[in-house]
């Protein structure tokens, strides 16, 4: 006799955002202090950002495990239920262990699976969907999915064509084993011929860093491929699930650039009114900006259970990938 079937579910949603918001004409006296002038019509004309957040002294682990709290307690489970954490990062606190292992240890837990992905801006999707595959195998009960940046600490301040774009925090979701589908599907894919788009060179050796370990881009060449590959990831996904975007409540994009988010959701013939914005407030927060947008979403009283979602993310790998799901 067959056993019944497992899906996943979000339980509840967490953010955290540190410290002040670093308005645009904040950052502009700061870096023209360094003799880079940049203005903040400069910046809002080519990426829709007003503001972002900055860490300071505050760890990945630290600004991860406040969001996974408020996670856990928008869920109203036990801490102890957790059996799973996926923290997506691109800016672990060390080489190793894991965010995910210390975050473990912060919130009190012994026994658990944790560990880290890299997929740099499509983390997030990368992890909720590994996540998913878990619990709908059964293994897994509860999952605590983290995308946590602090991009302030490899970013080149004497290149504004990178520096103006990125800010900290965290986003992360409780993920609940549930025998009505959550999840409906996902669709992850990558193309290394493009790694070069899109990086930061930095490699460890006998205590030294090799490579600059700041972030690089070709924009132009980013921007082609980011609406590219999420248009037809997005359609590829509705295609399969046999459904129109009229049933889609809401599209919640990577929050990296307004003007690849108005992009994909014109091919995707997503109506502004459903498309989550908000890039402008936190600027790319690479992994964590997704669940950042989800929770603001739910917080504010835009999103509520039961609606349809698109969630959808881009970055360095190239990787991308979408996920359909029922909140």
């Amino acid at each position: 006799m067959q056993g019944k079937k497992s899906f996943s579910r979000v339980l509840g949603t967490g953010g955290y955002l540190p410290g002040k918001p670093v308005t645009n004409q904040d950052l502009v006296n700061r870096l023209r202090e360094l003799d880079v002038e940049t203005s903040d019509e400069w910046i809002r004309e080519r990426s829709g950002i007003t503001s972002r957040y900055f860490c300071g002294k505050m760890s990945t682990r630290d600004m991860g495990c406040i969001a996974a709290k408020q996670a856990i307690e928008a869920a109203s489970i036990d801490v102890t239920s957790i059996d799973l954490i996926i923290v997506a990062t691109t800016t672990p606190d060390l080489v190793f262990p894991s965010v995910a292992c210390h975050i473990e240890r912060d919130l009190g837990l012994e026994r658990c699976t944790s560990f880290d992905i890299q997929a740099v801006c499509s983390g997030f999707v990368y992890a909720l969907t590994i996540a998913d595959l878990f619990l709908k195998t059964g293994t897994k009960n509860n999952a605590l999915v983290i995308g946590a940046e602090r991009l302030s600490t490899i970013l080149n301040w004497r290149d504004r064509s990178t520096c103006v774009l990125f800010g900290d925090g965290a986003g992360a979701v409780i993920l609940g084993k549930n025998s009505v589908p959550g999840i409906i599907a996902s669709d992850i894919s990558s193309s290394g011929k493009f790694c070069d788009i899109l990086r930061a060179t930095g490699t460890p050796k006998n205590g030294v860093l090799e490579g600059t370990g700041y972030a690089e881009m070709q924009g132009q060449e980013v921007f082609r491929k980011a609406v590219e590959s999420l248009s037809e990831s997005g359609m590829k996904l509705l295609n399969a699930c046999d459904l129109d975007v009229e049933s889609i409540d809401w599209f919640i994009p990577h929050q990296a650039n307004i003007r690849i988010i108005n992009k994909v959701a014109e091919k995707l013939n997503v109506p502004d009114s459903k498309v989550v914005k908000c890039v402008h407030k936190h600027a790319n927060t690479s992994a964590a900006s997704i669940p950042l947008a989800l929770n603001e979403g739910i917080t504010s009283g835009q999103i509520h259970f039961g609606d349809r979602l698109l969630l959808q993310g881009v970055g360095g790998g190239l990787t991308w990938g979408s996920i359909l799901m029922d909140l």
